[in-house]
């Protein structure tokens, strides 16, 4: 399969678990009615963005991997027959929490899950307060549709686990993230291209969108949406997202283009990994 449709998706906060999930079903069905073969939901797609503030009331949001949501994808992804990257918050053991994602392949086989790295810890970002930092590594799945790969939201500040990823032999990498404006605008256009392009592989980036101020009060974030597919010399395929509305930013592509641009730009094979004895030095 050379060629493949993938989508993203851009939502914003409903009040509760159960409507997220629903619309998100919802979603999914209308992307494989357009033929989409592969989807993935912004970060932590079922709850709010609870970073914002520093509650543990939020941690009643956990669910195991499997689990009662990954479970309910897993028929959803059978029924319709397309890959799904699923980010959850994930609990390990009591206490022991973790920004996920699942990914459930075309057949609703639980393929395994990605555990994001890099944990932030700023106003309105209180992630420490909520996850460990993951311990998965850099995986990359074996879906019907090609080699995935998960980076979540502030990971992407990160060149090491972008490598990592195109070392495992990813096509496509998601990045589900909530991303608020400052200083993170430009970086949003910059980082994902600049990982495309530097790994050669396609990159899925989506945000969330709207403000959860019944949720947070004045605490709450604003999400500004821009969710983009990037191809592996680092341009955008299609249009950018919107900054507010809700959205299936569908993408056709070519998995061909990554050998073709690895063969006129030879990084992988330039690379000099005994040499960069800085970048793993604690």
């Amino acid at each position: 399969m050379s060629t493949i449709r993938a989508a993203v998706t851009q939502v914003a906060w409903t009040g509760d678990k159960e409507s997220m999930i629903a619309r998100h079903e919802e979603l999914t069905r209308e992307a494989a009615a357009d033929g989409v073969q592969i989807i993935g939901y912004q970060e932590l797609f079922y709850g709010p963005y609870f970073g914002a503030v520093q509650d543990q009331k939020y941690y009643q949001y956990v669910e195991p991997i499997p689990g009662p949501t990954t479970e309910r994808f897993q028929a959803l992804a059978k029924e319709l027959n397309l890959v799904i990257v699923l980010p959850i918050y994930e609990v390990e053991n009591d206490g022991e929490y973790y920004n996920t994602a699942a990914v459930i392949d075309a057949d609703g086989t639980l393929l395994g899950k990605y555990r994001k790295h890099h944990i932030p810890h700023l106003p309105n970002f209180w992630e420490k307060f909520y996850f460990r930092p993951g311990n998965l590594g850099y995986p990359v799945f074996q879906t019907a549709v090609g080699r995935v790969g998960v980076y979540i939201c502030y990971d992407r500040h990160f060149p090491e686990g972008w490598r990592e990823l195109g070392l495992n032999n990813a096509q496509l990498v998601f990045n589900p993230s909530a991303t608020k404006p400052g200083l993170s605008n430009r970086l949003w256009e910059l980082e994902q291209p600049a990982a495309a392009a530097a790994n050669q592989y396609f990159v899925a980036a989506n945000n969330r969108i709207g403000q959860e101020i019944g949720e947070f009060g004045d605490d709450a974030p604003h999400f500004y949406g821009r969710s983009y597919f990037v191809d592996p010399r680092g341009n955008y395929v299609g249009e950018v997202g919107s900054q507010d509305k809700e959205e299936i930013v569908t993408r056709d592509l070519d998995l061909d283009l990554i050998t073709t641009v690895r063969n006129d730009w030879q990084f992988y094979r330039d690379r000099r990994p005994e040499s960069y004895t800085r970048t793993v030095m604690p």
